[in-house]
């Protein structure tokens, strides 16, 4: 198990993905970002190119998608909250977009 961030971490990290419109999930010690792409093919190939990395990190995103939108929410269950594994997969999603 992974603990959750600290509050110092929490100021370091979290500054830059919200700073890229990540957003705190009111109620939950969560993260969450809509991402819109060109179409569906686009969404489906982000989704597609994020899954790999998170079976890979064994770090599974809550997310969604309708068409050309993708919904994420990201928090690390075990860990009850918010936790690095968080802030590597939000960066990598951000990378992949």
């Amino acid at each position: 198990m992974t603990d959750t961030l600290t509050s110092d971490d929490r100021a370091a990290v979290l500054a830059d993905l919200l700073n890229n419109g990540w957003q705190m999930v009111e109620g939950r010690d969560a993260i969450a970002k809509t991402f819109v792409f060109a179409d569906f093919v686009d969404a489906f190939g982000f989704m597609a190119r994020t899954a790999l990395w998170a079976e890979k990190w064994n770090h599974h995103p809550e997310w969604s998608n309708v068409y050309k939108t993708v919904q994420v929410t990201l928090t690390s269950h075990d860990a009850g909250g918010l936790t690095k594994r968080d802030v590597k997969l939000a960066k990598k999603m951000d990378a992949l977009q």
